[in-house]
This record gives C-alpha cells, sequence and structure tokens, in this order.
C-alpha cells in the first residue's frame, strides 16, 4: 500500500501549471490556487479541474456551476500566493486586475490564458471533487514567461521573446 507522504513527496515531482480558479453567484466570487487542472478533450473543449472538499469555497463552486481557470505568468507569485491564503475572499481579488467573460466567472485580465466554462459534471474521489468544465470561452495575452510549481517551489519556464 502506498502511503500519504511517499505519494505527497512523488507528487512533488510533476511539474504543473499555477491556475487560480474563480466562480461567481449570489453569494459573491471565490477563487483558489490549483494545480490540479488539464485538457479532457478538445471535441467539445473540455477541461478537467480538482478541488478540495475542505475548502470553503467548495459549495460556491458546485452551486454557481460556473468557474474560470486563470493560467499565471510568472509575475503573478503574488497572486497565487494571495489565492492559497487565509485571506478573505473580497482580499483576494483586490490582488490583480479582472474582467469576466461569457459565464460571468472572474478572470484575471492580465493571466497567461483564461479558460472560461461552465461545469457539466461533478464527480467525488476521495478528499477532491472534480469539475468536468465545457469551455465556452477563452482569452489569451501575449506570450510569456509561465508560473510553474515543482518540487514545493515555484519557477519560470518558456522564453521572453529577443530582439
Amino acid at each position: 500500500m502506498i502511503e500519504v507522504t511517499e505519494f505527497k513527496n512523488a507528487m512533488s515531482l510533476l511539474t504543473s501549471a499555477v491556475n487560480v480558479v474563480t466562480t461567481v453567484g449570489s453569494s459573491g466570487r471565490y477563487g483558489f490556487t490549483a494545480s490540479a487542472v488539464c485538457s479532457v478533450t478538445d471535441t467539445p473543449p473540455t477541461l478537467l479541474v480538482c478541488m478540495n472538499k475542505a475548502s470553503n469555497s467548495h459549495v460556491h463552486f458546485v452551486e454557481n456551476k460556473i468557474l474560470s481557470v486563470n493560467v499565471l505568468k510568472a509575475h503573478h507569485q503574488h497572486i497565487s500566493k494571495a489565492f492559497a491564503s487565509k485571506m478573505s475572499p473580497e482580499e483576494r481579488f483586490e490582488c490583480g486586475e479582472w474582467t469576466e467573460l461569457e459565464t460571468g466567472s472572474p478572470v484575471l485580465e492580465d493571466a497567461l490564458v483564461s479558460f472560461d466554462c461552465q461545469i457539466d459534471q461533478i464527480q467525488e474521489v476521495g478528499t477532491h471533487t472534480i469539475f468536468i468544465c465545457h469551455i465556452k470561452a477563452i482569452q489569451q495575452s501575449e506570450h510569456d514567461k509561465s508560473l510553474v510549481y515543482f518540487n514545493r517551489a515555484y519557477h519560470h519556464v518558456g522564453q521572453s521573446e529577443t530582439t
């Protein structure tokens, strides 16, 4: 049997993009930092997002049935930390400039890319919920270095354009 610590140590070596996942509804705006995001299929364009059920904002994502995945640039480390902290939802959204696309879910204006989604399916597995999300709109910014998480630390990947 695999021990939890062994699993967590092994998973720390899986390099992941750093994302801030957001939602909005009658109870306000909510968001969290996530690395467990991946493509499912391109027909129809679909993402998978995993969220810990113990999160204070979990119920809002389930109720709202919409979310945006904001892929962070290298200079967004402070936003990642804010959305992973104990700050209030209102304080988190003071970091960065926010807009919206089709669903109304908050989109970080200068994210590397944002995927605006409708949650089509919800599956609970252990301590987490898996959201299967149909992409309704995409917003891309200029190519830049991306913020990734590897071995329990932030890193930057990608090349800046040279002249």
